[in-house]
């Protein structure tokens, strides 16, 4: 008795079944794959949308920052130069409302895109300084 290899289908029929059945996959997860991205684009503008909603109830809150570091400037220990700084601080807060309230999210993401270009040494320093932070103030004390 000769032993029997298995080369693949034994007719043409099983070969188009098998086929069949692979591009059936391939479509199915290319329809899961096209919802997945249809439905986070559309988280993502719900999210986008909710977030120009609040952009001047966040600019206020940044021009009274901006405000109470103009006002406690002055009565800050540490003399002139410390004052000097504060006031250097309330003006780039009150810059950073105003762009806040004049730019949308899109503007946002493109000025961003644009910093990291230009700069992505100090980008990478930034989002790791910024990682670290939101790490330590989610961290449990357990």
């Amino acid at each position: 008795m000769a032993k029997r290899t298995f080369d693949g289908p034994d007719t043409l029929e099983e070969q188009s079944e098998g086929e069949g059945t692979v591009q059936k996959v391939k479509n199915a997860v290319s329809d899961t794959a096209e919802k997945a991205q249809q439905k986070a684009e559309q988280v993502g503008r719900a999210v986008q949308g909710k977030i120009d909603e609040n952009r001047g109830q966040v600019a206020d809150k940044l021009e009274g920052v901006a405000s109470t570091l103009e006002e406690k400037a002055e009565s800050l220990p540490g003399g002139e130069k410390v004052a000097s700084l504060a006031h250097d601080a309330a003006d780039k807060v009150e810059a950073t409302a105003q762009y806040v309230r004049e730019h949308d999210v899109q503007d946002m993401m493109a000025d961003l895109e644009n910093l990291v270009r230009r700069h992505p040494g100090q980008s990478l320093i930034a989002a790791a300084a910024v990682g670290f932070l939101l790490g330590r103030a989610f961290k449990s004390d357990d």
